[in-house]
């Protein structure tokens, strides 16, 4: 049986390939992570919640996402009641993370409904929100211990 001779691929070197990059639409929103949650905490463990407090919770951040970061700090709404964390009138002293100081710049809290779920603690860089509480049961700001 006779070989066919394969054509060589020419590659081209000088990034002229007539492949137009994609560019991606800066994003537009908070963003949340959980990089910092701490459901380990003996106040702010949810493990034990059901279901619907789940949902309400990612029902809540999806609303929330179409928002950005000045959007949501200007809303003193009565159902989110966003505002900063003020650790002197609460029952901790701060978050508890490594090199907080440097990475904390105002800690933040939001509602997750209307009283019924409680709040998202934690804090800001740039658009991106990182809960490092969920605190279903208002202990953050409860009688001092």
């Amino acid at each position: 049986m006779p070989k066919k001779k394969i054509k060589k691929t020419e590659v081209v070197k000088d990034g002229t390939s007539g492949i137009k990059p994609t560019k991606l639409k800066p994003l537009q929103g908070i963003s949340f992570s959980f990089k910092y949650y701490q459901d380990n905490h003996n106040k702010f463990s949810c493990s034990q919640k059901e279901a619907i407090y789940w949902l309400t919770l990612v029902d809540r951040l999806k609303a929330l996402s179409s928002l950005t970061a000045q959007e949501l700090l200007v809303n003193r709404g009565s159902t989110l009641r966003c505002h900063p964390i003020k650790w002197e009138d609460t029952s901790e002293r701060a978050f508890g993370l490594p090199n907080e100081e440097q990475s904390v710049d105002i800690p933040y809290q939001f509602s997750i409904s209307s009283n019924e779920h409680g709040r998202v603690h934690g804090f800001f860089l740039d658009e991106i929100f990182y809960i490092v509480w969920l605190d279903p049961n208002h202990l953050l700001y409860a009688a001092k211990n």
